[in-house]
């Protein structure tokens, strides 16, 4: 009988976590999509007003609703990005030979967000949103391939001072 090996539970709690957060990203991505228009538009109002505050806090200049709601769509993707890169790490230790799937499933997330928005009351769909989608899935890839390509070296690093010592 063939042995198993086994997966260490760390790497069990931490495909969980990361395949949690991705489905709950991927849902709040969607539920955005899913408000009509008057709704998202409070919403963004209101986000628009704590920003401008801060920024004036800073010294810096107002920002305009449209430019908060580009920012959201580019920030809850670069999280979509991130957290498929970290999704798909603690699947697979070649996540660099398999990019693509976490670009493929954050271009079909911004096509398929798209397509709901088409359906709700008051909102639609614009192709240039699926681009500023999908560029803030790579911005999120990158990010997390920066990090785990460097916490990769560092763990490399530790491995090349313990032989050293022994």
């Amino acid at each position: 009988m063939a042995s198993r090996s086994r997966i260490d539970p760390w790497v069990i709690v931490l495909r969980i976590l990361f395949t949690l957060a991705l489905i709950w990203t991927v849902v709040f991505i969607f539920s955005n999509s899913l408000q009509i228009a008057e709704a998202s538009n409070a919403r963004s109002a209101a986000v628009l007003s704590w920003a401008n505050q801060l920024l004036k806090r800073l010294g810096l200049g107002e920002l305009t609703i449209y430019q908060i709601r580009k920012l959201a769509h580019f920030a809850e993707y670069a999280l979509l990005g991130f957290l498929s890169m970290l999704c798909l790490r603690v699947y697979t230790r070649r996540f660099v030979r398999h990019i693509s799937w976490p670009l493929l499933f954050g271009l079909g997330t911004a096509n398929l967000d798209e397509t709901i928005q088409m359906m709700v009351a008051g909102r639609s769909s614009q192709l240039t949103d699926v681009w500023l989608d999908f560029s803030g899935v790579c911005a999120g890839l990158f990010v997390a391939l920066c990090l785990l390509l460097f916490l990769r070296m560092c763990g490399s690093l530790l491995r090349h001072r313990k032989e050293e010592t022994l």
